[in-house]
């Protein structure tokens, strides 16, 4: 399925407390990703080979079921099949966090911007710095597409699964053929 150059921003109120989290590992052409989700919404994904794999809570539930939908999406993606993702989302973070993630979602495909060109985005010009640790923040890599933003120099800086992996999804994004749908 061929998505729109905005990905879905569908949040909910904030997670439960109390509320059970669901688990999942999945291999990927960039490594094994981790997947969290509250069962109805995804909440984070982890690079599990880059420099800080995470292990999962010992009151998580292991099963795939719930993240069935983010599995699916993640792997049409590495195949070149889908260039956004409709996903119900729940990442934790600031107000101002969120804000800067969600306009990570407006980045089309294939594109790259500067964190400053970021921060004009988001109406805060000055905010450059700001918007690079939120970013570097951002519990949803990949479907709230981080990988996007670079150095004003062009330059490749940092990302929570390492640059190595920022610039092979970079390179899947410009290598694909795939018309815009």
């Amino acid at each position: 399925m061929i998505g729109s150059n905005m990905h879905a921003w569908r949040t909910g109120t904030a997670r439960r407390t109390g509320s059970p989290q669901y688990w999942h590992e999945i291999d990927s052409p960039i490594g094994r990703l981790l997947l969290v989700s509250d069962g109805d919404r995804l909440e984070r994904v982890h690079f599990q080979a880059g420099p800080r794999p995470v292990r999962a809570e010992r009151d998580w539930i292991a099963t795939a079921a719930p993240l069935a939908p983010a599995v699916h999406q993640l792997r049409e993606y590495f195949a070149g099949h889908r260039r956004a993702f409709d996903l119900a989302l729940a990442p934790a973070g600031t107000a101002f966090q969120k804000r800067v993630w969600q306009a990570l979602t407006a980045i089309p495909w294939g594109e790259t911007i500067s964190y400053g060109e970021l921060a004009r985005r988001i109406g805060n010009p000055r905010a450059a710095r700001a918007v690079g640790l939120a970013t570097g923040a951002n519990p949803l890599p990949i479907v709230v597409p981080c990988h996007r933003v670079i150095g004003a120099d062009g330059s490749l800086t940092g990302f929570g699964g390492g640059l190595a992996i920022k610039q092979m999804l970079l390179a899947l994004e410009n290598r694909s053929t795939m018309p815009c749908g």
